[in-house]
């Protein structure tokens, strides 16, 4: 790996770290790439001398800070999921030995015959999480920074993808439907939140499956951040009947496991819908940052889902129909018609 021909000084760093680590020891040269993220963080795959293969995480600072990650992972661990052990670290340069989890990921496996199962089991481990998480051991997902979140939106969709400056009475109605999704989200019951519980970062296992990985931003925060996450996936899509389907077992088995969700189904998947919309309008607002500041244009082919279900959400409501009609006049659509709760 290099840019613009200079050599990768991180990397040669990295393969000197592995070299003189005396308790793991590593075979350099097998150093690949395993996958890059949307942040500065690389990973690198490793065979190390056992036969196993190990992965490298390259977080450079000061864009990275590799101690949330070392948190997270005991934090998580504990309650008996399946994440990555560290096996060795370098908080200053930003470097950690990982176990391997494999490469097959949820979204290279989902299909119709496997999505039942591997959707239970990522149910399952949620659930594990949820059920042990404590106040004061992450981060609060308060209202200042679900806000920020919501505010990428229209600075980075509307106003740099779109290209739009939105008229006063127009930020005035959304920052109406920013208030009321923000009033839903923080009235829900507070758990662990991984923030990125997807396709993407959960891994087929043999067992303990899944394994998860990326949750170094987890936060403590609404129960249905993650449920979303997983059902409302902006890589991959589900008939509305199977997601329904899905959050309804979700609902059943967190109440048998004594979380502190809604007695009432409806109730609780108005509060999933919510929290989706939340996540979707921010998740626009980052796609459209990937590509417009950081150049990464393979985000914007999955725009369109993530509009589709923005739009579907907010129809059901009347009190975001506002958002309907907003999305209505930026892309010059007709209104469509939904049904309202």
């Amino acid at each position: 790996m290099s840019l613009n021909n200079s050599p990768d000084l991180r990397l040669t760093q990295l393969k000197q770290w592995l070299a003189d680590l005396p308790a793991n020891p590593v075979q350099t040269d097998s150093i690949r790439p395993a996958s890059s993220d949307a942040s500065f963080r690389r990973y690198f795959r490793v065979d190390g001398s056992d036969g196993n293969t190990y992965i490298a995480m390259d977080a450079p600072p000061p864009q990275e800070d590799v101690r949330p990650f070392i948190h997270v992972a005991e934090v998580f661990g504990k309650t008996g999921v399946s994440v990555p052990h560290i096996l060795a670290q370098d908080v200053e340069r930003g470097f950690l030995l990982l176990t391997d989890l494999g490469t097959t990921t949820y979204l290279g496996q989902l299909n119709p015959d496997t999505a039942h199962k591997l959707y239970l089991d990522a149910i399952d481990a949620l659930i594990l999480i949820q059920t042990q998480s404590k106040p004061g051991m992450l981060p609060e997902y308060d209202r200042a920074l679900l806000l920020r979140e919501l505010m990428l939106f229209p600075d980075w969709y509307i106003g740099k993808h779109l290209g739009v400056t939105l008229s006063d009475a127009q930020t005035a109605e959304l920052n109406k439907v920013f208030d009321a999704i923000l009033a839903n989200n923080l009235a829900q019951p507070q758990v662990y939140v991984h923030r990125d519980y997807h396709s993407r970062n959960l891994m087929v296992q043999s067992k303990g499956n899944p394994g998860i990985l990326d949750f170094q931003d987890a936060v403590y925060g609404p129960i249905t951040y993650d449920l979303v996450s997983l059902l409302r996936d902006a890589y991959i899509q589900w008939d509305e009947e199977m997601v329904l389907d899905w959050t309804i077992r979700y609902w059943e088995r967190a109440r048998r496991a004594g979380l502190p969700v809604s007695h009432d189904v409806d109730a609780f998947y108005r509060d999933f819908e919510f929290m989706g919309i939340q996540r979707h309008l921010k998740v626009l607002g980052i796609f459209a940052r990937l590509y417009h500041r950081d150049g990464k244009d393979g985000y914007l082919k999955d725009l369109p889902l993530v509009m589709e279900y923005t739009r579907k959400a907010a129809s059901r409501y009347k009190v975001l129909m506002p958002l309907v009609k907003l999305l209505d006049q930026l892309e010059e659509k007709a209104p469509q018609v939904g049904y309202t709760f």
